[in-house]
């Protein structure tokens, strides 16, 4: 994981939940963490690592993750054991 990964985690655990955070950056995390992305059907996406599934319906037309993305994301995460 390299320092924009480590910003990236930072600020999906951060509080307030922030609104601004781009999809893309979560996504380049999740990779990075060793996730496998499944692509689906339009915008849906998921993320598996070690039997944990997270699914994720990509923003669009706006690039920027909504703040339920971030959370989810967080939850994600959090069930992976990866936290900041």
């Amino acid at each position: 994981m390299n320092s924009k990964h480590r910003k990236t985690l930072a600020a999906i655990f951060a509080n307030p939940v922030s609104g601004g955070l781009a999809w893309d950056a979560i996504e380049r995390l999740f990779l990075a963490v060793g996730c496998d992305a499944v692509e689906g059907d339009g915008s849906r996406v998921r993320f598996v690592k070690n039997g944990v599934v997270g699914a994720f319906h990509r923003p669009h037309p706006a690039k920027e993750a909504k703040r339920y993305q971030v959370r989810d994301a967080r939850e994600f995460l959090s069930k992976l054991g990866i936290e900041p």
